[in-house]
């Protein structure tokens, strides 16, 4: 019976590792990032593409999805609801 359990330890640790690190790159690490910083981008894009700012932070994001590139994708999520959240006030 020990076995078993050594067993089902041993193949699922590196599942629930990997797990762990995805949810540190796409959630824990990207919050960590300044707001000055997400502002200063979202300003920026905002000055560059106008109305289309929201839609070029979703392209962005969308293409760091596709290149498994999780931790621009956490940030550029950020920049797309500061850009949404400004343009509701």
């Amino acid at each position: 019976m020990m076995l078993f359990w050594f067993t089902i330890v041993v193949f699922t640790a590196p599942v629930c590792a990997v797990f762990m690190w995805e949810f540190w790159l796409g959630s824990i690490k990207p919050a960590l990032i300044p707001e000055s910083e997400i502002i200063a981008n979202a300003n920026a894009l905002i000055l560059q593409h106008q109305n289309r700012a929201t839609e070029i932070a979703s392209i962005e994001e969308d293409r760091a999805w596709r290149y498994g590139q999780t931790f621009e994708r956490g940030k550029w999520r950020r920049i797309k609801r500061y850009i949404l959240n400004e343009s509701a006030d």
